[in-house]
């Protein structure tokens, strides 16, 4: 059975039309980068999370121009693949309007337009900038782990992106210091974690 997982993957998928694709690259006979292929023929819109052993940068580019909702390295917490497809569904399911649009207390953020609006007062933002944010109000009160920051933004946990995740934390802990209910907070040797003092 293991050598047939090509026909069972695919088989499966014509006949239950999944709300998302969670698929190994490592597959016997035809990896997952091919079955999504075939499988993107017929149906481009399901959303599609990748898991995989292989480091190199390639395989991460092929599989976000394959259509990839997100890329899900080797060895990982069930909770953060979780979480992930969590995301994935949302982002499917909401209205764009409604997905782009996040409001914490007296912030809000406009992802589309990179705009984060804190007591009335407007700051423009780099996409990274809009990116960190965004993942942060997904999760208030939450701890969110740098290396699920740094994946998002550049598709690997490397240890040289830290310092650069750590500069931009550093401006937008700037910026939250003028809200009144918002305090982005460092979990030492974790992540970050964006506190209410409101309810959400």
């Amino acid at each position: 059975m293991k050598n047939d997982l090509r026909t069972i993957g695919l088989r499966l998928f014509r006949e239950s039309v999944p709300d998302i694709i969670v698929a190994d690259v490592m597959m016997p006979k035809l990896d997952g980068f091919e079955m999504v292929r075939l499988i993107r023929l017929t149906s481009p819109s399901v959303p599609v999370l990748f898991l995989t052993a292989r480091t190199a940068l390639d395989d991460v580019v092929k599989g976000f121009e394959l259509g990839a909702g997100d890329y899900l390295r080797k060895p990982f917490q069930i909770l953060e693949l979780v979480v992930r497809i969590k995301a994935l569904l949302k982002r499917r399911f909401q209205g764009a309007a409604e997905d782009t649009n996040l409001s914490i207390g007296d912030c809000t953020l406009d992802f589309a337009s990179q705009r984060l609006e804190i007591g009335g007062v407007t700051i423009e933002l780099s996409h990274t900038d809009a990116v960190i944010v965004d993942e942060l109000f997904r999760h208030p009160n939450e701890v969110v782990e740098a290396k699920t920051l740094m994946y998002r933004i550049w598709q690997n946990d490397d240890y040289n992106n830290l310092n650069r995740l750590h500069g931009f934390i550093y401006k937008l802990r700037k910026y939250l210091s003028k809200s009144t209910s918002l305090e982005l907070l460092n979990v030492r040797g974790v992540g970050y974690k964006l506190a209410t003092s409101k309810p959400v």
